[in-house]
């Protein structure tokens, strides 16, 4: 069975994967693939590099600023970018055999496809605005905009299989526990 992690930026999605890895379970982390695989696939670099500029790139390294600024300017930009990464991603995640992954975009990237067990991790939005600034030394107005890219929290809960509550109130390593009882792992 393969079980994807999936929420909104500043769910707690690492948090969960924190403790499914003190139980020994591995998770794939999509977002790290995905850096990854951008500084180190020369096929991937090349098509970042004719899509977004040679600048992209110096001395073969990922000018993170740019493909940031590049991915917020407009839709139709961070389409394009992961119409080239995400099908890296998911090819390497299928090669790696993990049976767990995390992804923030699921179900915007189709992953959602390669899982037969959609876990959702959900917070207060006021909660997730809150650690994503603390976390990143963000404004509010960068996490909204980031949060504007993904799918509502509640389309999300309401599409997956299990929900974990991540509000400071709920214990998660609790539910977390439940969920894996439930799903036989």
């Amino acid at each position: 069975m393969t079980v994807a992690i999936t929420g909104g930026i500043g769910s707690g999605k690492s948090y969960v994967c924190r403790l499914l890895s003190e139980q020994d379970i591995e998770v794939y982390d999509c977002d790290a693939a995905a850096k990854q695989l951008m500084c180190t696939s020369e096929v991937l670099m090349s098509q970042l590099r004719q899509l977004v500029g040679t600048k992209l790139y110096i001395n073969n390294v990922l000018n993170k600023q740019l493909l940031t600024h590049f991915l917020m300017e407009s839709e139709a930009h961070a389409r394009a970018v992961n119409s080239i990464v995400h099908p890296a991603v998911a090819e390497d995640f299928i090669a790696s055999g993990a049976t767990w992954m995390e992804c923030a975009i699921l179900y915007e990237s189709g992953f959602d496809r390669l899982a037969d067990c959609v876990v959702c991790v959900s917070a207060p939005l006021e909660k997730r605005i809150e650690r994503v600034m603390l976390r990143d030394g963000i404004s509010r107005a960068d996490v909204l905009q980031w949060m504007n890219r993904q799918l509502p929290q509640e389309e999300v809960v309401k599409r997956a299989d299990y929900n974990i509550v991540n509000d400071g109130q709920e214990d998660v390593r609790k539910q977390l526990n439940h969920l894996l009882k439930i799903i036989k792992i």
